[in-house]
């Protein structure tokens, strides 16, 4: 179904997939709080923090829901952060007025961030296109919206497709459709769709599961608190970590509390890259930087002044470092043995200072 998809690609400037370093994405969603002047100081501190991209959001109330406050209409969950709120109202506060994508993305433009969005319809892919953004993110709640998926993917550009609650049928149609209608380069998501989701249920392990199931880069979309979770991720294949990100929770927003603030971000940035410049290849035996180490290994060495014809008992032979006479595991076998020559304290243990041969070494 994918394996035209590619492994490594790139948005804008940016190098993203296996053979690279995690693509950090800050997004701000709604913790502008409605101002365009903490809209634009949250992309000072995330490109301080050194966040590779910052996302944010296009929509109106109106392109997302109706303004009606029937049930259906209205947030009704006691563990939610919005409960009782309708979806009209939240969407309201939450949008990023249009008018202020520009010099959002001016702005990222300053840092040599990379500034793009996630369009929620069709009219939002032809805003975003008129400014020419260099990829496009599809949320999670819209991954079934597979004209909506068909429209970005007409563009050309990379996508990024979230996945939360997804089923597996779900997916394959999301990849499909955005294959067929031209997209080259994606990445789907691993994403939990709880605002804050627990590490419990974030399930990790599925990203190497999707990475050979849809043959295309996965990263991760992190609700969790902390970034115990997204540093993980890298071990297993990440190859994009997004988080919610704010200047500070206490300021309060409807998802400030979820996100992360800026040194959080500057050590997800940091702590990604180490875990995946820690991955490296398979490999054993002493490295090159290890080598000056190994003669601190244990080995074999006179303990006492020893005469020909002696024989080495627990007194006079011990396993020390450093490591520059035979190997510990002779040990056992060159108690009894006699010395052939004479010997000082401190001589490391060879071969030829041992009169009859020593065990074979296949048997270690």
């Amino acid at each position: 179904m994918s394996k035209n998809m590619n492994k490594n690609f790139r948005i804008a400037h940016f190098m993203v997939g296996k053979d690279h370093k995690p693509f950090i994405v800050a997004e701000m969603s709604g913790n502008h709080n409605q101002s365009l002047d903490r809209a634009l100081a949250i992309v000072d501190a995330a490109a301080a923090a050194g966040a590779h991209a910052l996302k944010i959001q296009t929509y109106t109330a109106d392109t997302m829901t109706l303004n009606l406050k029937r049930d259906e209409f209205l947030i009704k969950d006691p563990k939610s952060l919005w409960n009782n709120r309708s979806l009209y109202d939240l969407y309201e506060e939450a949008h990023t007025p249009w008018a202020w994508h520009e010099p959002i993305f001016d702005r990222c433009k300053k840092y040599g961030m990379i500034g793009f969005s996630a369009p929620f319809d069709e009219t939002a892919v032809d805003f975003l296109e008129s400014l020419n953004v260099p990829c496009y993110k599809v949320a999670s709640f819209e991954m079934t919206d597979l004209p909506l998926i068909q429209k970005i993917a007409a563009t050309k550009k990379p996508i990024i497709i979230s996945t939360g609650m997804a089923n597996e049928k779900e997916i394959s149609e999301a990849v499909r459709a955005a294959k067929n209608a031209g997209c080259e380069n994606l990445i789907l998501l691993k994403c939990t769709s709880t605002y804050p989701a627990t590490p419990e249920n974030t399930n990790l392990v599925t990203i190497p599961h999707m990475k050979k199931l849809y043959g295309c880069p996965i990263g991760l979309s992190d609700h969790t608190m902390g970034i115990g979770c997204s540093v993980a991720s890298v071990a297993l294949g990440a190859v994009m970590i997004e988080k919610h990100f704010t200047l500070k929770r206490s300021d309060g927003g409807v998802d400030s509390a979820f996100s992360l603030e800026p040194e959080e971000m500057k050590s997800l940035v940091i702590e990604s890259e180490r875990a995946f410049l820690g991955l490296g290849k398979i490999q054993q035996g002493p490295q090159a930087a290890e080598k000056p180490s190994l003669q601190f290994r244990r080995s074999l060495y006179i303990a006492k002044d020893m005469k020909a014809g002696e024989v080495f008992t627990k007194a006079n032979l011990r396993k020390i470092r450093p490591g520059f006479g035979l190997a510990p595991k002779f040990y056992n076998d060159l108690l009894g043995k006699k010395v052939t020559k004479d010997v000082v304290m401190g001589t490391p243990v060879s071969s030829d200072l041992v009169d009859t041969p020593l065990a074979d070494e296949s048997k270690f």
